[in-house]
């Protein structure tokens, strides 16, 4: 190895060293940020706990505190900051619940949410993957957790996200509806398969978020031959939890049973040529504009779990749109 190359390869080593460390104190600062903001809270609490018969106490409290704090430490301990911190306190008031991986930003972002098992859900999952507060923003909004929750039971939906157990289904990563609105595209405009494709491709990032955890990208437009004749594979992506691969098809029409065909040949032929002997059976995603969920039921055999359908949307829905929508597929299942 010539010293040139040695050079490189120390200097990128000590580049990671770097980074590493320059992102570990990033960490340890915010984190201790997090739990002066804590401590502030309980604090305020207590007091305000002493004087609760007191009419008016805990609004003079705050109102008290900011303005003497502010002269000396600034905007950082404004009123509304102060009632942040009392209400952070509030909600987690067991210091040892606090993640090291989560900072001020994101922690804001869920004292928003009123539910406990929505938001120890966003925690987790936050966590686990080292989401930015962009990021858990972004999936708050585009409401993950009522999405998962519509073909998913609520202790699973826990149950993976705190890494206490492995999915096992497929239906227990990928959502529907897909959520794309990152793509730019407008949902009233004309677009093509192959336009939504390359969309998905300039924005892969964003799309491996949203399409769930462990994924990572294989092929696009992959070719195959069957006998003579050529098909072309829109999408592949490998699952390493469920350690599969995940071939999607995109229409941009309503999904119709022969769309279904079509992919299931697809899913076949990745399991009879592609799949190691080790590797579960492949998965097979149609990402439709629209469904007919009864189609689907029809077109595929009983108890099948290897060929899914998600509707796909170009918006941010809201959640009272998911919460209807989750309450149709409750009434399906009675």
């Amino acid at each position: 190895m010539t010293d040139k190359i040695i050079n490189t390869v120390i200097f990128d080593d000590l580049v990671s060293i770097i980074e590493t460390s320059k992102e570990s104190a990033i960490r340890s600062v915010d984190f201790h940020r997090v739990q002066m903001y804590w401590n502030i809270g309980r604090r305020i609490f207590e007091e305000e706990q002493q004087g609760k018969e007191r009419a008016g106490y805990g609004e003079y409290l705050i109102k008290f505190l900011s303005e003497k704090l502010q002269r000396i430490y600034g905007s950082g301990f404004s009123y509304r900051q102060l009632n942040w911190y009392r209400q952070f306190y509030r909600t987690f008031p067991i210091v040892s619940t606090l993640r090291t991986q989560l900072n001020w930003s994101q922690y804001k972002l869920l004292l928003n949410i009123d539910n406990e098992d929505k938001r120890e859900f966003y925690i987790a999952e936050g966590a686990k993957n080292n989401w930015t507060s962009r990021q858990l923003e972004r999936q708050i909004n585009s409401s993950l957790y009522e999405r998962l929750l519509m073909s998913n039971d609520k202790a699973s939906i826990l149950a993976i996200a705190r890494g206490e157990k492995m999915p096992s289904d497929a239906k227990e990563i990928i959502k529907d509806p897909m959520v794309l609105e990152f793509l730019d595209l407008k949902p009233d405009a004309s677009y093509y398969e192959k336009d939504l494709e390359q969309a998905i491709i300039t924005h892969l990032q964003d799309f491996l978020l949203e399409i769930g955890n462990g994924f990572s990208f294989v092929a696009r437009q992959k070719r195959i031959h069957i006998d003579g004749d050529e098909f072309f594979v829109d999408l592949v992506f490998y699952n390493r939890l469920l350690q599969c691969f995940v071939i999607i098809e995109i229409k941009t029409h309503k999904l119709s049973h022969e769309d279904l065909g079509q992919l299931q040949m697809y899913v076949n032929y990745y399991n009879r040529t592609e799949k190691l002997p080790h590797e579960n059976a492949s998965i097979g995603l149609l990402l439709c504009a629209d469904k007919n969920d009864t189609v689907v039921k029809f077109s595929l055999p009983e108890n099948e779990k290897q060929i899914l359908a998600s509707k796909y949307q170009l918006y941010l829905p809201t959640e009272k749109q998911l919460l209807a929508e989750l309450r149709k597929e409750i009434d399906k299942l009675k």
